[in-house]
């Protein structure tokens, strides 16, 4: 016999709503402006649950900025593009992901910001790293270097918006970046 799955409960409900809000909410004001009142109005709910869920507005952060980056498996590509694969990644990424784009905003003018987008390259990147550089011991640096590479068009494209970095295409980004991504990832240590 066939039961029907359980109903979601409603405090799985009311999480999912204070996560949408504070997600969109982050992303438009930024850590430092977005207030548990607003976002709680924006979930249509009392701030007292926010607190319930997330305890403060730190935590809420940190739960509306779990974010899984989707790195694509390197290991069965040829070398060779490894650096066009993860730049193109990271453009599709930045162009879908408001979160991504918010927890950029955050890492770079709040403490608890930079601890999380530290722990998400970390746990996200660090692994790609070791799984296609030629020294495994090397992959946290190598890690960083192709993360200052990607971040910094993000931020120049997605959050300054320099006009020139907007204005290149997908595909001139991608052919920019993808060589130095490359090197830092697959090259030889210098």
């Amino acid at each position: 016999m066939n039961e029907a799955p359980p109903a979601p409960r409603r405090s799985d409900a009311t999480r999912a709503a204070i996560l949408d809000a504070a997600r969109e909410r982050f992303a438009a004001d930024g850590y430092e402006r977005a207030t548990i009142r607003a976002i709680a109005r924006d979930a249509g709910i009392d701030p007292s649950m926010v607190m319930r869920y997330y305890g403060n507005k730190e935590g809420l952060f940190a739960a509306a900025s779990e974010i899984d980056l989707r790195v694509p498996e390197l290991g069965g590509l040829p070398g060779k593009h490894i650096g066009a694969v993860l730049v193109g990644h990271f453009l599709d990424r930045w162009e879908r992901d408001d979160v991504l784009t918010a927890l950029l905003r955050v890492g770079v003018t709040n403490a608890a910001g930079a601890e999380r987008m530290q722990a998400v390259f970390k746990e996200q990147l660090g692994p790609l790293a070791a799984g296609v550089c030629p020294d495994p011991a090397e992959a946290p640096a190598r890690a960083a270097l192709a993360a200052s590479q990607i971040l910094g068009m993000a931020m120049a494209r997605y959050v300054l918006c320099f006009p020139p970095a907007v204005a290149m295409s997908r595909e001139e980004v991608i052919a920019w970046l993808a060589p130095t991504v490359q090197r830092y990832l697959t090259a030889e240590q210098p």
